[in-house]
């Protein structure tokens, strides 16, 4: 016999998010889509505080995508080495800011399809950009919305892609943005991988997860 599904009180959840995180926001630091898209990648393991010291300088040395792709992956490397896989990330980097100077002038483009052809850029990146940069209602699934989406039963599945597909059926489109967000913030200050506080937590009501871990 299978277990009845879970009553959640999507409308509830949402609203409450958004009182507790009125002004979350991407926390990467970037002026352009083309920051914003090197940025997302850079931020692979690694964390947003780290990245922005990173790009701070990279930016000020290298600002647009033709200043980069004269460098060598060496010498990329050497500029972002305090971030985990940096040597990974200099390869895909030079090879994305090629193809954006030979392909595209220059610019980032606003496509999915575009973006996710562009070395180091998945998914989850594509959706950054899309939403951030160009205002396209986007749900990026990353460690953080994966877990909390799941631990409050908006989502239930382990697979990232299958999540963003629920998460998507459950908030309106108009949200997917904002809802990315808080998700990210409340994974960050409240609800973490380890230790989470669930008895401060204002979404403890409505959290499978949370009144199941402290009965």
């Amino acid at each position: 016999m299978k277990p009845k599904p879970k009553r959640v009180p999507t409308k509830k959840i949402l609203s409450t998010l958004g009182f507790m995180y009125p002004d979350a926001h991407c926390e990467l630091d970037y002026r352009n889509p083309f920051e914003l898209l090197i940025a997302t990648i850079l931020s692979a393991q690694s964390t947003d505080r780290q990245v922005n010291i990173v790009t701070k300088s990279l930016f000020e040395k290298y600002p647009t995508p033709f200043d980069i792709a004269n460098l060598t992956a060496e010498e990329l490397a050497e500029e972002i080495r305090m971030l985990g896989l940096f040597r990974n990330k200099s390869k895909n980097i030079l090879q994305t800011c090629q193809i954006l100077v030979g392909k595209y002038q220059g610019e980032v483009p606003n496509n999915r399809a575009k973006l996710e052809e562009l070395p180091g850029v998945g998914r989850k990146t594509a959706n950054v950009v899309l939403s951030n940069a160009f205002g396209v209602p986007a749900l990026a699934v990353d460690t953080h919305v994966q877990r909390v989406a799941n631990r409050l039963a908006l989502a239930d599945s382990e697979n990232v892609l299958e999540t963003e597909r629920q998460l998507m059926r459950r908030v309106p489109r108009a949200e997917w943005t904002d809802t990315h967000h808080r998700i990210i913030w409340h994974g960050r200050r409240i609800c973490s991988a380890r230790n989470p506080k669930c008895t401060s937590c204002q979404l403890l009501e409505f959290c499978w997860y949370g009144k199941n871990s402290i009965k």
